[in-house]
C-alpha cells in the first residue's frame, strides 16, 4: 500500500507539473519563445486565491475565478509589453528579458506581499478517502488535481482541433508568415495564447499550494523550472506530451525522494531528462522537424 500511496502522489505532483507544462508547451509551440516568468505567474495566482480567500472572504471557487482572470490579465499585459517589442529581435534576447521579468515579478511580490510564506488554506473542501482500513490515503487534493488536469487536456486538444481560434493557433505555429498572409492575425493569436498559459497558471498554483499549503515570492520558481523539464521532457509543443512528460516527472520525484534520497530527487529527475534527451531529443512525444536548407 505504501507503493501506492507513492504512485497517487506522484501522479497528483505530476499533474500540476503537466497543468503548467502545458502553459510552456503553448506558448514556445505557437509563438517559439520559452517564457521563464510562467512560474512566477504561478505564484500571484496562489497570492491572489489566498488573498481574495483570508482578507475579502470570498467561496473558494470563486477566489479560483477571481484568480484566472488576473493571471490572464497579467500574462497579457507580459506579452505586450515585454515580449511583443522584442518579436523580431534574437531569440537570446527574449530570454534574457523573460528571466527579467521572472525577477521583476518576485521582487514586486516581496513589496506587496512580504517575504514571509504564509500558510495557504485548501481550496478543496472535500475530507481525503482512506482504503485497506486506512493503508491507502487519497487526498481530495490529489483527486481534484488529476481530474483537473485530465479535462484541461481533452479541453485544449479539442479547442486547437476544432474552434477558429485553435486552427489559428496551428497555423502560427508552422509559418507565421503564411498564417499572416491568409488572414490570421498573428498578434492576438500569440495574446490568446498567453492568456490561455497565463490562466493555466492560476489553477495549477492553487492547486500546488493546496497541496503543499506554503506560499512565497518565490514559490513558482521550481515548479516552474520542473515543469519546463516536463514539458522538454514530453516533447515541448505537443500538448499530450506535456501531460505525459508531467505526470511522469512527478512520478520519478515522489519515488526518488521516497526510495533513494530527498537531496537528490531533484539531480535525479534532470538525469533522466538527460537520458532521455540523449536517446531522443525531440521528447517522448516531439515531432523531429526537418530544416529546409
Amino acid at each position: 500500500m505504501t507503493f501506492l500511496n507513492h504512485l497517487i502522489n506522484g501522479i497528483s505532483l505530476g499533474s500540476v507539473y503537466a497543468i503548467i507544462a502545458l502553459g510552456y508547451t503553448m506558448v514556445y509551440g505557437i509563438a517559439k519563445m520559452l517564457n521563464f516568468a510562467h512560474g512566477d505567474v504561478i505564484m500571484v495566482g496562489g497570492f491572489v486565491s489566498f488573498l481574495t480567500v483570508s482578507s475579502a472572504g470570498v467561496p473558494a471557487i470563486v477566489s479560483v475565478l477571481i484568480s484566472m482572470a488576473v493571471c490572464t490579465v497579467l500574462g497579457v499585459l507580459i506579452e505586450r509589453l515585454a515580449y511583443k517589442p522584442l518579436r523580431g529581435a534574437p531569440s537570446l534576447a527574449v530570454l534574457i528579458t523573460a528571466i527579467g521579468v521572472s525577477y521583476f515579478l518576485q521582487n514586486a511580490a516581496q513589496l506587496l506581499w512580504g517575504s514571509d510564506s504564509k500558510v495557504f488554506t485548501s481550496v478543496v473542501p472535500f475530507n481525503s478517502i482512506s482504503l485497506a482500513g486506512g493503508k491507502l490515503v487519497i487526498t481530495p487534493e490529489s483527486i481534484v488535481t488529476v481530474s483537473a488536469c485530465i479535462v484541461i487536456m481533452v479541453a485544449l486538444t479539442l479547442f486547437t482541433a476544432k474552434t477558429k481560434m485553435g486552427k489559428a493557433m496551428r497555423a502560427v505555429s508552422e509559418d507565421k508568415g503564411a498564417a499572416q498572409l491568409m488572414g490570421i492575425n498573428v498578434n492576438s493569436t500569440i495574446s490568446v495564447t498567453f492568456a490561455i498559459g497565463s490562466a493555466l497558471a492560476a489553477i495549477a498554483g492553487i492547486l500546488l499550494c493546496s497541496a503543499y499549503p506554503t506560499l512565497s515570492p518565490t514559490t513558482g520558481s521550481m515548479p516552474g523550472i520542473k515543469a519546463f523539464t516536463a514539458a522538454v521532457f514530453g516533447g515541448i509543443g505537443s500538448i499530450p506530451g506535456a501531460m505525459l512528460g508531467g505526470i511522469l516527472l512527478g512520478i520519478i520525484e515522489i519515488f526518488s525522494k521516497a526510495y533513494i534520497s530527498t537531496e537528490l530527487s531533484d539531480a535525479i529527475v534532470f538525469a533522466v531528462l538527460i537520458l532521455v534527451l540523449l536517446v531522443k531529443p525531440e521528447g517522448l512525444l516531439g515531432r523531429h522537424v526537418r530544416e529546409k536548407v
